[in-house]
């Protein structure tokens, strides 16, 4: 554990111990992800390729025996909120607390005899910038859960409570990549994930050592209607395996996309949904083979085509990501795309090493010449999933 880590752990706990009179009985930690290739795939039983951050959410954590959960954020200026385990149902609560609550939820639905817990939470993953800082908050829970409670569930098995709790208790319709690389990935490696089994490859990622960076702009904007978006992507791609007779677009195969899309005949927006999905599980796994072949530069391409998939057949983009892709490229980076959901948070770019200040230097002077708010930039290191941190 880094020194910075250490420091956020036992502030974490301090302030445990002030709120509840005790110290906890543990604290864990599980981190935001960047997706390096694989978007809007993983709710279509597709590949994804995640790593994680070493931006965390930090949990100090007790037990407790008597069906009551307290729940505390030092990044939300609220008291303790304290929940009747019993009292908990999905849509019940709207507030930040619906998503550790909702993990409490889903463990005890899954018929684990969780009894309460007093919780104290801090968060270094960014809100609002597509990096999955609510996985992170499900997944911590859930890890310090299944060691206080001794439950022996696997990392992929947290996950999927995880997204069972956004799912069914919050009522949004993620996919499971967010809560696996948070519960699953490891420190140097890319996740590749199959989301229809959950089978796992870790692949080695370690651009440091071949004179590269990937850097992820954090564009500080989010339209307000990504959420409606979103679900109305997921129903246009399962019409899009209805119509074409599979479980899921996962099953259509790339060298069959044509006539795929030529038998959807004038379902122009639900071709367009397919195109992406079918072409960006094909990126992915063209994307794993580069990388074990050594090749890692030539991915950027793929990033690049990516985005343009992404922007003009899914249409989740906004102008604010297309313009970070568009500057860092023509100043010379090897490959960029929006990372995330879409219609704002984040993009990342790859890059020489060299070439970093510059091509920062000219994402930043777009965002001012545009009006724009400054965009957070800061390089992204692949870093170890969730884990007990004291």
């Amino acid at each position: 554990m880094s020194e910075s880590s250490a420091a956020v752990a036992g502030a974490v706990a301090e302030r445990f111990e002030e709120l509840y009179g005790s110290a906890p009985d543990g604290v864990w930690a599980a981190p935001g992800r960047v997706n390096l290739i694989g978007e809007h795939t993983d709710y279509n039983d597709g590949f994804v390729m995640p790593f994680a951050l070493p931006h965390t959410v930090v949990a100090a954590v007790s037990r407790r025996d008597d069906g009551v959960l307290r729940l505390h954020s030092a990044d939300i200026d609220a008291p303790v909120a304290e929940l009747t385990l019993d009292d908990l149902a999905p849509g019940s609560d709207k507030r930040w607390t619906a998503y550790p609550a909702g993990v409490v939820w889903a463990l005890r639905e899954a018929g684990h005899a969780v009894t309460g817990a007093d919780v104290h939470l801090a968060s270094t993953v960014p809100a609002g910038a597509g990096l999955s800082s609510s996985a992170a908050l499900e997944v911590v829970i859930a890890l310090a859960l299944n060691d206080l409670y001794d439950l022996g569930l696997r990392g992929w098995q947290l996950a999927r409570l995880s997204q069972r709790a956004e799912n069914v208790y919050v009522g949004a319709p993620v996919g499971i990549m967010d809560q696996t690389a948070s519960a699953c990935c490891e420190a140097g490696h890319a996740l590749f994930l199959d989301t229809r089994d959950l089978s796992q490859r870790q692949i080695p990622f370690d651009l440091a050592a071949e004179g590269m960076r990937l850097l992820v702009v954090d564009t500080q904007v989010k339209h307000s209607h990504s959420e409606g978006e979103y679900g109305k992507r997921r129903e246009g791609c399962e019409k899009g395996a209805a119509l074409l007779g599979v479980d899921a677009l996962r099953d259509v195969p790339y060298e069959d996309l044509e006539a795929a899309l030529a038998r959807l005949g004038d379902e122009e927006e639900v071709r367009r949904l397919v195109r992406h999905v079918v072409t960006e599980d094909h990126r992915v796994e063209r994307v794993v083979s580069l990388l074990e072949s050594g090749d890692t530069r030539a991915i950027g391409p793929l990033l690049i085509e990516g985005h343009t998939s992404l922007r003009d057949d899914f249409r989740v983009s906004c102008p604010e990501l297309d313009l970070v892709v568009d500057t860092a490229v023509t100043a010379g980076a090897l490959g960029a795309r929006m990372t995330g959901g879409g219609f704002g948070g984040s993009a990342i770019v790859l890059t020489e090493e060299q070439d970093v200040p510059s091509i920062t230097k000219a994402i930043e002077e777009a965002f001012a010449a545009a009006g724009l708010k400054t965009p957070r930039v800061f390089e992204a290191v692949p870093s170890a999933g969730a884990r007990r941190v004291r």
